[in-house]
């Protein structure tokens, strides 16, 4: 990849620490990949608190790699809601809208 010169961070309010742990699982895989004109950095500043550092040597990369990320943060956090509210009835943290 060229130089990063696009830079964006995205910080996902959790709900728990315990959300921000499997939010975290579910976005490493993906933050490991090599990928030609976008890199992404995973952060935990706080324990309920994931943020997701996006760089791209283009405004079209960055557009495209910030789309993808805020996509699986909502696949994800949409699932853990079902997921718990299957095993204990309980609402989960509430998806975020597109």
């Amino acid at each position: 990849m060229t130089e990063p010169r696009w830079n964006a961070r995205f910080s996902i309010a959790a709900g728990s620490e315990e959300s921000a742990d499997r939010l975290l699982a579910a976005l490493a895989p993906e933050a490991a990949r090599e990928v030609p004109k976008a890199t992404a950095v995973l952060g935990r500043p706080s324990p309920e608190v994931v943020t997701i550092d996006v760089r791209a040597s283009d405004p079209g990369a960055l557009r495209a790699a910030a789309n993808t990320y805020l996509g699986w943060v909502s696949l994800a956090l949409a699932a853990e809601s079902v997921a718990l509210r299957a095993v204990d009835g309980s609402r989960g943290p509430k998806p975020l809208s597109p």
